[in-house]
């Protein structure tokens, strides 16, 4: 909540060390000097509590938010804090009995010493004028009226500070935003080289000439066909797509039915596919080629290593907070069968699975995760991804 704390408490020191600075500046310097800094420092003191509290407005209302959520944050949480420190000073005032002397003679030679509350006025003929200002007594009967003045003064201070700090965090989003976006490209453009790694290698490809051989020599030619029209619909899509751009859920469900139209020529009695993905979550952006490390892993550790059926299923639903969960989930469709050792344990994923984490955290910062392990009869890998794309 408070992670960017160090750059608060930086530009609040700085803020108040510049009015500090500006305001014994303009002091004069003689014996009044020492009693203008105890006051200036005692308010810069308060100054920096009351912004401290602002701050915590702001993380507690305003973390993450848009620039005009902040702004409406920091204006209302100003108010009564300049109110606070107008009052304080006031009451500083009269608590502190003043000690400053000045001293001005006019043209016609009449001289006007101050000490403290005491005025005299020493007129050129020897005559003298002395003056006791009741200050605190002035104080009280025009308090409402100096507060609110002195409110005006202490707001704009405020308000200045907010909108530095403001500006200062947008900055700071738009950096990370910029290091996460070509995060998000360079694992992407990996992604793809891992991916083309997968479809294009000895062992992918000996099996599917293995399985368009056995349908040839078999008299199948029709489900021959078929098989090679979906490896030549599945290069052509998986070829095509540029990995630094997102997909819609439904394009990235139809490249991976692509795939298991293949791999269910290879394993007809073994493999069983379930899609369940709502209408309304189709057109949700995802990472290109996101979920194909995971149904390679599912068919090469699931399907392949066993020789009960498997139900492969993949699902996205819903979630609060304006997410969605994609669950890939590889278990057995017979109730009852064994599961062989080599089946439920996914060993050598590591590679695939890091590399989904990776693209999501890379794509989504915090507001994704990545979560895998064994469950009944197989294994299951669910992701949570913001509906929203990564604006």
């Amino acid at each position: 909540m408070f992670a960017d704390w160090r750059l608060a408490l930086g530009s609040i020191a700085c803020f108040w060390l510049f009015y500090l600075s500006t305001v014994l500046l303009r002091s004069q310097i003689g014996p009044e000097a020492a009693s203008a800094m105890w006051a200036r420092s005692l308010n810069a003191v308060l100054g920096v509590a009351l912004t401290l509290l602002i701050y915590v407005a702001l993380s507690l209302f305003a973390r993450g938010a848009s620039v005009r959520r902040m702004a409406i944050v920091a204006a209302v949480s100003a108010l009564p804090a300049a109110i606070i420190l107008s009052f304080m000073s006031l009451l500083l005032a009269t608590q502190m009995p003043s000690k400053e002397n000045s001293s001005f003679t006019t043209r016609e030679g009449v001289a006007i010493v101050q000490r403290g509350s005491n005025i005299r006025i020493v007129q050129g003929n020897g005559d003298e004028l002395e003056l006791n200002l009741p200050i605190d007594q002035i104080i009280r009967d025009n308090l409402p009226r100096l507060v609110a003045d002195g409110t005006v003064t202490w707001y704009f201070l405020f308000a200045t500070w907010s909108a530095i700090f403001i500006a200062m965090t947008q900055q700071q989003r738009t950096r990370a935003t910029e290091l996460r976006l070509a995060e998000a490209e360079t694992a992407a453009h990996a992604a793809q080289i891992r991916a083309l790694r997968y479809q294009v290698n000895p062992h992918f490809l000996f099996n599917t000439l293995n399985s368009l051989s056995s349908l040839v020599m078999g008299g199948r030619a029709d489900r021959a066909e078929e098989m090679l029209m979906a490896l030549s619909r599945f290069f052509r899509t998986s070829l095509s797509l540029d990995p630094s751009a997102d997909v819609t859920l439904a394009e990235e469900i139809g490249l991976q039915q692509l795939y298991l139209e293949i791999e269910k020529v290879r394993f007809p009695d073994r493999l069983q596919v379930m899609i369940d993905v709502p209408d309304d979550l189709g057109a949700t952006p995802v990472p290109a080629l996101l979920l194909q490390p995971l149904v390679e892993n599912a068919i090469k550790y699931g399907v392949s290593a066993t020789r009960d059926p498997m139900l492969l299923t993949i699902s996205a639903r819903r979630l609060d907070g304006g997410r969605m969960q994609i669950d890939v989930i590889n278990r057995l469709a017979t109730a009852g069968a064994t599961v062989p050792a080599a089946a439920p344990t996914h060993e050598g994923i590591g590679m695939g699975l890091a590399n989904v984490c990776q693209r999501l955290e890379a794509h989504y910062g915090d507001r994704a995760d990545c979560r895998f392990g064994p469950i009944a009869g197989g294994y299951q890998v669910s992701l949570a991804l913001p509906i929203d794309g990564d604006d």
